[in-house]
């Protein structure tokens, strides 16, 4: 078998000031199609502790060494978390916007005159808006020349090192206060708020937990991969708001989905998780549900 590595040049800042540069930096990576924001993000997950606010890789080049024997790298076995909430018949995700329709298009019964003796099968039909359930947004959302559900690239999410940021508390913005010693740069930055606790109920869109404007372009500057919120909306959506929508404008501006509606992120390390939600390929469409989940390594092999 053979193992692929990076050796690149880099660039690096970190958090709170300071610079490191690397010439001929090497790293193991997954594959030999790797990008060059793939290969920042392993540079920064490989830098941990040390937060990083910045990483640039350039002069990359890839190639293959044998792997080690059996035995001398012991595999790692990772926790499964999931993030999101389950999609029925009827789910009332946002009030005001219409609940998924679950029906049968052929029937186990009906399907008997279709298959030979003994076979069967259910097909069954949904009708749903995008924004159902634990859904992301791509730039589409937003912005007419923005990039749909089928252009957004895997490595923008799945596999993200993921940085979980406590906002449990009275204040329901999440400030750029809150964020400004958090490690952005390629990382989905999830917002742990308490807010799924009031999840299909009339209390979830009250006073609702919200990231600022001043939080937004803080992580769109820093160059956040994703950002999620376990709650009703990443913009406040309160009468006072006057309708504006200044997180979801500024990140889907700079690229970054946002997932919305997320849960169990109480369950979370503050560092050293993996976060991935993949909607389908949908071209022309800009919102759809997602099996949003997390990696952490097992504690069996702590």
């Amino acid at each position: 078998m053979l193992e692929y590595r990076a050796e690149f040049d880099a660039e690096v800042a970190l958090d709170g000031g300071g610079e490191l540069r690397a010439r001929g930096f090497r790293l193991v990576i997954p594959h030999a199609d790797v990008t060059d924001a793939e290969i920042a993000g392993m540079l920064i997950a490989s830098l941990a502790p040390q937060r990083v606010e910045r990483a640039e890789v350039s002069g990359v080049r890839i190639f293959a060494e044998p792997h080690p024997p059996a035995g001398d790298s012991p595999v790692e076995r990772v926790r499964y978390i999931e993030l999101s909430h389950v999609i029925s018949d009827g789910l009332v995700t946002i009030p005001g916007l219409p609940a998924p329709e679950i029906t049968a298009h052929l029937t186990r019964d009906a399907s008997r005159a279709v298959y030979a003796p003994g076979t069967e099968f259910a097909i069954d039909r949904i009708s749903m808006i995008g924004n159902t359930g634990t859904y992301l947004d791509s730039p589409y959302h937003r912005y007419p020349d923005g990039t749909d559900l089928a252009g957004l690239p895997l490595e923008r999410l799945a596999g993200l090192p993921a940085v979980v940021v406590r906002a449990v508390g009275p204040e329901r913005g999440v400030t750029a206060e809150t964020l400004a010693h958090v490690t952005v740069a390629g990382h989905a930055v999830l917002l742990h708020t308490g807010g799924d606790r009031h999840w299909a109920t009339p209390g979830y869109t009250t006073d609702a937990p919200y990231l600022t404007r001043e939080g937004a372009e803080l992580l769109a500057d820093r160059g956040a991969a994703l950002v999620g919120i376990d709650a009703v909306n990443i913009d406040d959506i309160s009468p006072a708001a006057g309708g504006e929508r200044p997180a979801h404008t500024l990140l889907l501006a700079a690229g970054i989905p946002v997932v919305e509606h997320l849960t169990n992120l109480r369950e979370l390390p503050p560092l050293g998780a993996r976060f991935t939600a993949v909607p389908p390929r949908i071209s022309g469409f800009g919102t759809f549900p997602v099996r949003a989940y997390a990696t952490v390594p097992d504690e069996e092999d702590a």
